[in-house]
């Protein structure tokens, strides 16, 4: 039991917590709780409260006083008892000692693709739960970080609402149930924390007769403090599917004095639940019907942030040890203090000291900022704290720069505070802070273009108001010229207006999106099914059956045809048409797989076709309907007669290689860079495919170097692919990869290379993975902020790469090599040689590196060294030349540009780089015995003359004419 073995690797044991106080045994608190229920007074208040000139407000809640053994403990000693950390530990030793594996929270980039975020600390173990993995142990406990962002709105509006917090808890694998999870509950509470028992509350799911008992029974519980409560506050589940159940909650009492009549639980002036038991006990499935899991479960969850404010004795959340230190940065920052702050800016402070915390965690999980699924989220809860920074008045980065980001002055608390929660934050500091600076300035570039014309729009709504004497609103079309002009966020408009009193027109911005969708569609040749009375040809159409898994060819008959938009009868020979059949083998365009193309054939004999319609492109409308776009090529075609649909073979093996390729770069990806890279869109071609994925950097050469070699090792494995149709629940549960923001029916296509892939996918695929042949990167590049690019080819595209890039490789030096030599069969380096005009130059190895001065400014030379000479793989000579010539083309648009230093510097720098291009024996050989270098020749027909520096020869942008 020292470690957890797959599917769970990242179960380990956790090393051992530093020791912060001594955690005597359990006896050593006293139960004698008893407590005025009166004011509630007593209670210290922290040094940092003491700090920031915080007092005791009037009417704020009584605050427990635990019991303590011994009355000679210190403050600050008692202060380290109920330390954040401190907390964190006693509950893990507490559950420890009763037979519980303590195991390290899990990433808040959850192995669950129903989940974006981790939600809860139940999530690592749902597959225990679902009874489709062993348990490794019977019993576990964890401090799991978790995201939500259901409550962002209130984050600094209530005392207790977070997008960032710990949830400690104890799990049970068909271990105990409920009458062991509620006595140590009450004993955690009560004894090891010394809460006072008649401060505590419980509630229980309505139709739960068992919890009430054992409540009121077993732990002795008044009964009038035992609530029954429905379904939506007792019965948890883990998201729309997945394991659920009763629970049962604790509650803490501010206010006992208000007695028990008519207390209601939700009242968070009075109330704060803290402390969750989750009965595990069900399967929630797709329709939302309940199946017994085949062993009960426990899954408990108790908020730390929640239990230090009440053992802390502070008015809210925000106040623990946990998040004030962070408040208080952001207070340097903007020059105010906490304590005697108006409750506007105390709110900014706590949205900072909550959203860093979230934003930190986030990005050393591996999210990268970007505009999709978890990216998205932390991009936003960026922009949000960057505006509050604004509001507040912070400028500059605090160390004396005005102009410097301010975010990664605040995150570096939040890394210095997180020690306890994930010692890796620190060692992913670097990247974090230059993530945040990066983000930082882009969205304050976006709210200097977007923010004044916001202030203009809200004014004439406030003033239009005023003048008829209505609500001010802000136009739909605004908040969308903000969003789509300017890329000012719609959330930060509609908090900016919330905060001036102006509502905002939703409706009529959801329309202007809409409008902006169809103008993309029509922009992409979307097909059109609209007849021009406005009936729908859909709604005489059936849903295409498509057969195109198993055949490329099938007969079927022509339910409609569209010509510009308009329904046809019979489309004759020369016009482009749209053809929907009853049938078809046609893949349409989806998935990013392009659409196949191929024929249709009307037959008057049995060899010769009466008409030919060529078919370029086939889409999906209106659901499942398939729309052939083509052009007539012979004869007329007609509703109702019968075709042949014949697939072109050879385009769709390309097609499905690419798929299949995609699957394995995917795979490929994640093993390299990282787990967390997730697919952000795809385009599956005949000539290429294109993968674009959310990752914060260019990829390294030797990065592409090891995807490559990992693609073509599958491919060279000849793994043969499975595909299956399965209840979309069941695929998720298998761990197929489904992407965020997609929409699947209740049956669902996976597709798997057993070993490496396995995704929800309706494209068609290679049957065995040999069949891909070869896989080459062509291009990696950036199309968007923490958005990725790579191009690629395999299969027949990757060998005429090879073969285009290989012939152009061979012309390029035959040109090269004729034009050397003037025409001459021998090249004599010892000699200075002249090409129409121009000169070159050689030199003597024994001199070292001099040479005579140019002539001219249009003669240049790039000396290539005969010793040390760079041994250069033949695959690899086509793309240096390449690449060299690329960049000697611009370096050479840049010197028209600015004439001179910039681009000579610049090609200085790149034909030093290229000292030499192959690898020929027989002129290294030529060379050694000359004693003299090869040349390469540059022209120029603007640039200035420059002198020769021994040693150091500068070197001017050109067009290459000449190499040896």
């Amino acid at each position: 039991m020292e470690g957890l073995a797959v599917p769970f690797p990242h179960l380990l044991p956790l090393p051992p917590f530093p020791k912060l106080a001594t955690v005597t045994a359990v006896a050593a608190i006293s139960t004698s709780t008893s407590t005025s229920t009166g004011g509630g007074g007593g209670g210290f208040i922290s040094l940092k409260q003491q700090q920031l000139q915080l007092r005791p407000r009037r009417g704020s809640p009584p605050y427990c006083t635990a019991s303590s053994s011994s009355s000679s403990h210190s403050q600050s000693e008692e202060e380290e008892r109920v330390s954040g950390d401190s907390i964190r530990e006693r509950f893990l030793n507490f559950y420890a000692s009763r037979g519980h594996k303590v195991l390290p929270s899990a990433s808040l980039v959850p192995d669950d693709p129903t989940v974006l975020l981790t939600i809860a600390g139940m999530l690592q173990f749902k597959p225990i739960f679902l009874g489709n993995v062993p348990r490794q142990v019977p019993r576990a406990t964890t401090s799991q970080r978790c995201i939500r962002t259901n409550d962002v709105n209130n984050v600094g509006n209530t005392s207790r609402h977070h997008t960032f917090f710990e949830m400690l808890g104890n799990f049970s694998f068909g271990d105990y149930f409920k009458k062991q999870a509620i006595q140590w509950a009450w004993d955690l509470s009560t004894v090891e924390f010394g809460l006072p028992p008649q401060r505590l509350w419980i509630s229980v799911y309505q139709d739960d007769d068992e919890s009430f008992q054992l409540w009121s029974q077993q732990v002795g519980v008044p009964v009038e403090r035992i609530k029954r409560l429905g379904e939506d506050d007792n019965f948890w589940t883990s998201g729309v599917t997945g394991p659920c159940g009763p629970c049962s909650e604790i509650y803490y009492d501010f206010h006992p004095e208000r007695g028990y009549i008519d207390a209601d639980l939700g009242d968070d002036t009075r109330f704060i639940e803290f402390y969750n038991l989750v009965f595990m006990q069900y399967n929630k499935k797709d329709d939302g019907s309940l199946e017994p899991l085949k062993q009960m479960n426990i899954d408990t969850g108790l908020g730390l942030e929640r239990l230090a404010r009440i053992l802390q004795k502070v008015p809210n959340n925000y106040e623990t040890d946990l998040i004030l230190p962070i408040i208080e940065k952001a207070s340097q920052l903007a020059n105010v203090s906490y304590g005697i702050s108006d409750d506007q800016t105390k709110r900014y402070l706590k949205i900072v000291g909550d959203h860093m915390r979230a934003i930190v965690f986030l990005i050393s999980d591996g999210v990268v900022p970007s505009n999709v699924g978890r990216g998205y989220v932390v991009r936003r809860l960026i922009r949000r704290v960057v505006r509050t920074g604004r509001l507040l008045g912070i400028k500059g980065d605090g160390r004396g720069d005005l102009e410097g980001a301010f975010l990664p002055t605040i995150a570096e608390k939040v890394v210095e505070l997180s020690t306890h929660i994930d010692a890796d934050v620190k060692n992913r500091a670097p990247r974090i802070l230059e993530e945040l600076k990066r983000e930082e300035f882009r969205f304050v570039q976006t709210l200097e273009r977007g923010e004044k014309l916001l202030d203009e729009k809200l004014a004439d709504a406030i003033s239009s108001a005023e003048r008829n004497g209505s609500v001010p609103c802000l136009a739909g079309e605004d908040v969308f010229i903000l969003y789509d002009t300017y890329g000012f966020p719609m959330e930060i408009t509609k908090e900016v207006a919330e905060e001036r009193g102006v509502c905002i027109d939703m409706n009529g911005f959801d329309i202007e999106m809409e409008k902006q969708r169809r103008q993309s569609q029509a922009a992409h040749n979307t097909v059109k099914l609209a007849i021009g009375s406005g009936t729908n040809i859909a709604d005489n159409v059936p849903d295409t059956e498509f057969i195109g898994y198993e055949s490329l060819y099938c007969k079927a008959i022509v339910a409609s045809l569209v010509v510009n938009g308009d329904p046809a009868v019979q489309v004759s020979e020369g016009s482009n048409v749209e053809v929907l059949l009853n049938k078809t083998p046609f893949y349409a365009e989806s998935g990013g797989q392009i659409g196949d193309h191929g024929f249709l054939y009307i037959s008057e004999g049995e060899n010769q076709p009466k008409a030919v319609v060529e078919i370029i492109d086939v889409q999906k409308s209106f659901g499942n309907i398939f729309v052939h776009k083509g052009r007539v090529q012979k004869g007329v075609v007609e509703v109702g007669k019968q075709v042949e649909a014949t697939v072109d073979v050879k385009l769709r093996q390309r097609a499905k290689v690419h798929h299949t390729a995609t699957h394995l770069l995917q795979a490929a990806l994640k093993k390299v860079i990282g787990q967390e890279t997730s697919q952000a869109g795809s385009l599956v071609a005949f000539d290429r495919l294109r993968f674009d994925f959310n990752f914060h950097r260019p990829l390294l050469d030797s990065e592409l170097a090891e995807i490559e070699v990992l693609i073509n090792g599958w491919i060279e494995n000849a793994i043969l692919l499975q595909t299956k149709v399965m209840p979309l629940a069941d695929a998720k549960r298998a761990g197929a990869i489904a992407m965020f923001g997609e929409k699947y029916g209740e049956e669902v296509r996976v597709v798997e290379v057993p070993g490496v892939s396995m995704e929800l996918c309706g494209g068609t695929h290679v049957s065995n993975t040999s069949e891909i042949r070869g896989f080459k990167v062509i291009s990696e590049q950036g199309i968007a902020s923490g958005v990725r690019r790579i191009e690629a080819v395999a299969g027949e595209a990757f060998i005429e790469y090879v073969n285009a890039r290989d012939s152009y490789l061979k012309q390029l030096c035959s040109t090269l090599k004729r034009r050397v030599c003037g025409g001459r069969s021998k090249f004599d380096p010892c000699k200075t040689h002249s090409w129409g005009g121009q000169r070159a130059f050689s030199c003597d190895l024994s001199t070292g590196a001099e040479i005579s001065p140019i002539a001219g400014p249009q003669d240049l030379v790039i000396l290539c060294g005969a010793t040390g000479v760079p041994k250069v793989k033949p695959e690899e000579v086509t793309a240096r030349i390449e690449n060299l010539l690329e960049e000697l083309r611009v370096a050479r648009n840049e010197n028209s540009a600015v004439r001179a230093k910039a681009a000579v510097y610049k090609a200085s720098v790149i034909a030093n780089r290229a000292f030499l291009v192959g690898n020929s024996k027989q002129y290294r050989n030529r060379w050694r015995k000359a004693r003299v270098l090869p040349v390469l020749y540059f022209s120029f027909a603007d640039t200035t003359s420059t002198s020769w520096v021994k040693g150091d020869i500068p070197i001017l942008a050109g067009k290459v004419l000449l190499q040896t």
